[in-house]
């Protein structure tokens, strides 16, 4: 199953749409996934000259890729400029995930850029650290703990609609903010020991659009943990075109504990 084929969702009703997924390592379904899938029902009941600006969402539960999912969409507002909506996911044990996405019409204004890419090898210099075949990544090495940089792309062409982009950013954003909060635990060994001893899930994960990026081509991905809580940690994110673009940032809580009995 590829990308395309994940962000095509059915029409179940009024504002309600059903969407599938693939079987993934660790057997539950990926947040990112989720997340993706949630933004395209809500890009689905907005006009075309609206983009999503910003989305935020919780993680209920883990979903499960044997049953469809069912997204229902809230119009909560319609503006000149602005317009929200709000995504309920649903499967069979409950609601797995809720969103609100913001969508707003382009307007011709200054634009500043203050983050800077950081300065890493190219891709093709770097080795492949993936677990899907729907995007690659390289990750840099040599950075410190709690931080995370790597290149990234979907696999397939994705072809020019900015909606069907987003919504593979979105699919993206939930990979690395995981990692960067392993890297940071005192405890952290290398391989699936650190898995086997740990348990790790995403909870609250937003995204905020800043300029237009082709996903299907190289971008770099920069995460820094922002500290250890207890068992929660806090990672926050940019997004780089190859070109140095500041195209969004992400921002996600995870929990992380040692495995109960």
């Amino acid at each position: 199953m590829d990308l395309a084929t994940i962000l095509d969702l059915e029409p179940y009703g009024d504002d309600v749409w059903v969407a599938s997924g693939p079987q993934y390592p660790w057997g539950g379904l990926y947040g990112g996934q989720i997340v993706a899938q949630g933004l395209m029902a809500a890009t689905l009941t907005v006009d075309e000259e609206l983009q999503v600006h910003s989305l935020h969402a919780s993680f209920i539960r883990s979903g499960s890729h044997t049953e469809k999912i069912e997204l229902e969409v809230e119009r909560v507002r319609d503006g000149r400029s602005f317009c929200n909506r709000r995504v309920v996911a649903r499967q069979s044990v409950g609601t797995i995930l809720t969103m609100t996405a913001s969508f707003h019409v382009e307007e011709d204004d200054v634009t500043v850029q203050t983050a800077v890419r950081p300065t890493v090898a190219r891709p093709d210099q770097l080795r492949s650290d993936r677990w899907t075949p729907l995007f690659d990544r390289r990750i840099a090495p040599g950075q410190p703990p709690g931080a995370v940089v790597a290149w990234m792309r979907v696999e397939e062409d994705l072809g020019d609609d900015p909606a069907l982009q987003a919504a593979a950013l979105a699919y993206l954003s939930d990979d690395l903010p995981t990692d960067s909060v392993v890297s940071l635990h005192p405890d952290r060994v290398d391989g699936d020991q650190f898995h086997r001893q740990f348990f790790s899930a995403s909870l609250d994960h937003a995204v905020w659009f800043h300029q237009p990026l082709r996903v299907d081509s190289w971008h770099v991905q920069e995460f820094a943990c922002q500290g250890l809580m207890g068992s929660r940690g806090v990672s926050i994110g940019h997004v780089f075109g190859a070109d140095g673009t500041h195209a969004a940032t992400i921002s996600q809580e995870i929990v992380l504990r040692r495995r109960r009995d």
